[in-house]
């Protein structure tokens, strides 16, 4: 996951929602702007970064860009898309 907002704040989000997974704090906006998801001719204190969700293959290689999320399925979205684009599920991990 990719924010824009600092890492302070994305500490505070990952602590409360528990999320388990890395997220790229990219408050200067520079991955957001190379990805294309600040809409173009907002004034700096309005440029949010839209949800989307960016399938890239092992090689960096764009296979899916999904720019309607919704954020109550967005699980459920991602693993159907996974499978659509034929990506083999991983298998767990031992301890």
């Amino acid at each position: 996951m990719v924010s824009v907002d600092t890492p302070e704040d994305n500490k505070a989000f990952a602590e409360k929602e528990h999320a388990d997974f890395p997220i790229l704090a990219d408050p200067e906006k520079k991955v957001a702007n190379a990805y294309g998801v600040i809409p173009p001719n907002r004034p700096p204190d309005r440029q949010f970064a839209q949800r989307w969700t960016f399938y890239i293959d092992p090689n960096g290689k764009i296979l899916a860009i999904e720019k309607k999320v919704n954020p109550a399925t967005s699980g459920e979205d991602i693993v159907a898309k996974l499978n659509e684009l034929g990506v083999k599920k991983a298998t767990a991990k031992k301890k």
